[in-house]
């Protein structure tokens, strides 16, 4: 009809589980992006009235839908944005203002000269080509009154703010959305802002390196050898396989210096993704049973699909360099799998209690289809967002085996 404003009668008696799927239904199927005069995202609709039998029952579970969508929205935001907007500073400058408006949360954002003493050379490498400086951009959630004794999530995301292959670059086709290849960064950032409104009783970093993969003179080259945070070195093979070296100095990080009981990385990381599930699922790897086992529950809950896949043993030695740790994109197939294996030997000691999830497929909708709006999804903040909930104190979920 094109009116601003959708009533909604609930039918009675609706469990509220029912009604908070319904509600994050609505709010995410009315979600459209625009770019005018920098209003951000836009929507056919303004306004979602819910009418239903016992508003005190169901209080609770609409404002977990409200927060949930709308972290999710913000997710969208960031990836559909242009890339001539969405630089890494432009990116960072949104969380932190999110951030302002929320208890809790708390942002540091560092910049190419501390990358580069702090040894970050995956980071530097991919942000060399561009005039736009890399940054790492860190988002805490402290819940009021928390102590050590609360579990510490670390979340990672890939936060290419666009990529052009570098050296090996892209066909126009697949250059052409690459402004969503920050779709793991914003999905950590999203599902962290939401943890802060809905108060979650865990503690979350989200660590998001920050960088534009362009071709240039000063662009790294296939065939370099990088110095990762921490000492551990890369051959790079394809300068399009730029995530994972940013995302390695990330993960080490994450281990030596933030004390996580649990790791967790979201990046849009392979087109094998895609080869492998199709565009509407995640391919998910952990060596951790009861850490995948729910992941992928809070993946059904959330709507969104996930399948978990192997970590080959055989497939490690495709890793090997003669002149460094690590080939950074080996060319032997299994491409989701072997990205996976190699971010694996950046987890240390947290090999056991990290998870990654290739997401790359289904960061992104070719048309609008239920609670997805044509273009970026906001893949991984419902996800993370039925996920986080249930940990209980040892960062295991509640009632699960350590």
């Amino acid at each position: 009809s094109g009116e601003p404003r959708l009533p909604v009668a609930m039918p009675a008696a609706l469990a509220p589980e029912a009604v908070r799927g319904i509600a994050e239904g609505l709010w995410l199927g009315a979600y459209r992006f625009r770019v005018a005069d920098d209003q951000g995202s836009a929507s056919r609709i303004e306004e979602v009235v819910l009418a239903v039998d016992d508003a005190t029952r169901h209080e609770q579970a609409l404002a977990a839908a409200r927060a949930v969508a709308s972290a999710t929205r913000f997710a969208r935001d960031l990836t559909n944005t242009p890339s001539s907007i969405k630089s890494p500073a432009w990116f960072a400058d949104q969380v932190r203002a999110a951030a302002a408006t929320r208890p809790g949360l708390s942002v540091t954002i560092r910049d190419r000269a501390w990358l580069a003493a702090e040894g970050f050379g995956g980071v530097l490498a991919v942000g060399g080509g561009s005039a736009r400086e890399p940054l790492l951009l860190e988002l805490r959630w402290r819940p009021e009154d928390s102590d050590d004794t609360a579990p510490h999530v670390v979340l990672v995301g890939k936060g290419i703010t666009f990529d052009t292959g570098g050296v090996s670059i892209k066909p126009t086709d697949a250059m052409k959305l690459m402004r969503k290849d920050m779709g793991g960064a914003a999905a950590i950032m999203g599902a962290t802002i939401g943890a802060a409104d809905l108060r979650l009783p865990v503690r979350v970093t989200a660590l998001a390196p920050l960088a534009e993969n362009m071709l240039s003179g000063s662009a790294f080259r296939p065939g370099d050898v990088i110095h990762h945070y921490g000492g551990m070195t890369s051959e790079t093979t394809n300068s399009d396989a730029e995530g994972r070296l940013v995302l390695a100095d990330a993960l080490a990080y994450a281990v030596a210096q933030l004390a996580p009981d649990l790791l967790v990385d979201l990046a849009t990381l392979t087109g094998a993704n895609a080869v492998a599930l199709g565009k509407r699922t995640a391919a998910l790897y952990s060596e951790d049973d009861d850490l995948a086992h729910a992941l992928l529950a809070a993946a059904t809950a959330a709507g969104e699909h996930a399948w978990r896949m192997p970590l080959v043993a055989d497939y490690v030695e495709y890793l090997r360099s003669d002149v460094a740790d690590f080939y950074s994109a080996p060319d032997k197939g299994a491409g989701s799998v072997t990205a996976a294996l190699y971010l694996r030997e950046f987890t240390g000691e947290l090999r056991q209690r990290w998870a990654h999830i290739d997401m790359s497929a289904p960061s992104w909708s070719d048309q609008d289809d239920a609670e997805l709006s044509k273009g970026a999804t906001g893949w991984g903040v419902r996800t993370l967002l039925r996920w986080l909930p249930t940990l209980g104190a040892s960062g295991r979920p509640a009632g699960e085996r350590a």
